[in-house]
């Protein structure tokens, strides 16, 4: 009896500690107009490393990350200094996270993560999922459907009824510029079952000015997660 308790002392902590690792799918994509990120690793502890590339102007496959406390972190592959961190909320366990370089890095934060909860919700089928990074309001219009969007917030779009011979729909972003909107995107995007888009308004690191990101993605959405009960 005393062997099976000292046996349970020794387990316990073992198995408390490999709970700790969630696992949660991530496709990376770095900020548009900036240089990606160095290869990074997510850590979590020794023997338990993630390799990661993050590409700009397009998705990463899937990598299965973990996260611990619904936190995934990231440090340098080359000299193993901290880098980055995401905040992964308990639910979700597919996600697509944006890297954004910060204005004054430090000896923690390189880059900021935004994380974008991969899910039909999201991300419909033939429509965009538009978030705004930018520090002040930014107005869009995608087909007939307009939105303003704050500082820090998101938005999924279904794909526009109102579209031309070629299924395509305006799309405009308008930033907010003291009490006047000034545009600074104006196109037409071909919206398609199959497809779907991922644009975010920014804060370009070299101009100083506001711009528009727009990625096109094939990938299957991960299902919508039904409601707790």
């Amino acid at each position: 009896m005393r062997l099976f308790c000292f046996c349970l002392v020794l387990v316990c902590p073992l198995v408390g500690h490999a709970e700790e690792a969630r696992k949660v799918s991530c496709r990376f994509v770095g900020c548009a107009g900036t240089r990606p990120p160095s290869p990074l690793i997510n850590t979590f502890e020794k023997g338990l490393e993630v390799s990661c590339t993050i590409p700009v102007n397009t998705f990463s496959e899937p990598v299965v990350c973990l996260a611990k406390a619904n936190v995934i972190t990231f440090v340098s592959a080359d000299d193993r200094k901290p880098l980055a961190s995401a905040s992964i909320p308990e639910h979700v366990k597919a996600a697509i996270l944006v890297f954004v370089p910060v204005p004054t890095p430090t000896d923690l934060v390189t880059w900021r993560v935004h994380v974008i909860e991969d899910t039909t919700k999201n991300f419909p089928d033939g429509g965009a999922f538009i978030a705004n990074f930018y520090k002040q309001d930014v107005r869009c219009v995608l087909g007939t459907s307009t939105l303003i969007l704050k500082s820090g917030t998101d938005h999924g779009f279904a794909r526009p009824e109102k579209r031309d011979a070629f299924n395509m729909a305006p799309v405009i972003f308008q930033f907010q510029q003291n009490d006047a909107w000034r545009t600074t995107s104006e196109t037409l995007l071909r919206f398609v079952p199959g497809m779907r888009y991922l644009i975010y308004s920014y804060l370009d690191p070299a101009s100083g000015r506001p711009r528009i990101a727009t990625f096109q993605d094939f990938m299957p959405v991960a299902p919508t997660p039904p409601p707790r009960r």
